[in-house]
């Protein structure tokens, strides 16, 4: 790659103006990522590359969201890998402050963000639980299991023994949708139902399944399902 032309550390200031000035939205995703390979490839013109990354990858979500093993494959040095992947971690960082210590009901958009940017652009589909306590606070977040919900007999055995270890009084479920579209499947209709009725039971409540994808996402609750 060419040395920069003598005016990048120019451009570069006047980026980080903008930035400052007109906080994360004045920038374009190709000219974040450029920055950010700019911390890791200094003296060099990083704007090319940061559009042929966004390209390649299918946007800023998709490029973060790359596990670091496939980044080192396309050639990324490791300090580019590392560019990425804090910026990846200080941003689930800030949106994970938004809900812990709070009522996750009463913070719906809150954690709406932080699953969106958590889940939204994974390659393959995620199932995570939110185990609550009786004043709704979060007791875990954890991915349960990765793949397809068919098998939702042994699924609802996972989460509901999974609940009684951690002393939970109520559910979230959460999955998301690699092909972009957060519209509930069969699948997860009846997987949801068979949990509601097996939490019933062991007065696990579950208060809703929220499904993610790159376009958007929806609550079976709100939609009537639940």
């Amino acid at each position: 790659m060419a040395d920069a032309p003598l005016d990048a550390a120019g451009h570069r200031a006047r980026l980080r103006q903008r930035l400052f000035d007109g906080g994360e939205r004045a920038l374009l995703d190709h000219e974040l990522v450029e920055y950010l390979l700019a911390l890791a490839i200094p003296r060099r013109d990083t704007k090319a590359q940061a559009k042929a990354l966004l390209n390649q990858f299918g946007g800023i979500g998709r490029l973060l969201d790359t596990p670091h093993e496939a980044l080192r494959r396309e050639g990324l040095s490791d300090g580019v890998i590392a560019a990425l992947k804090i910026a990846q971690a200080t941003a689930r960082r800030l949106l994970e402050t938004r809900i812990e210590d709070r009522p996750i009901l009463s913070s719906w958009d809150a954690l709406g963000d932080y699953l969106t940017a958590t889940m939204a652009h994974l390659a393959i589909e995620q199932v995570r639980v939110l185990f609550l306590n009786a004043k709704n606070l979060l007791l875990a977040n954890e991915a349960l299991w990765t793949g397809s919900v068919d098998e939702a007999a042994v699924h609802v055995r996972e989460v509901i023994a999974r609940a009684i270890a951690l002393g939970a009084t109520a559910i979230i479920i959460v999955h998301n949708h690699p092909s972009g579209d957060p519209s509930p499947s069969q699948q997860d209709i009846r997987l949801t139902r068979d949990l509601i009725d097996a939490g019933r039971h062991m007065r696990v409540a579950v208060h809703d399944h929220v499904i993610v994808g790159s376009q958007g996402r929806t609550s079976m609750k709100a939609l009537g399902l639940i």
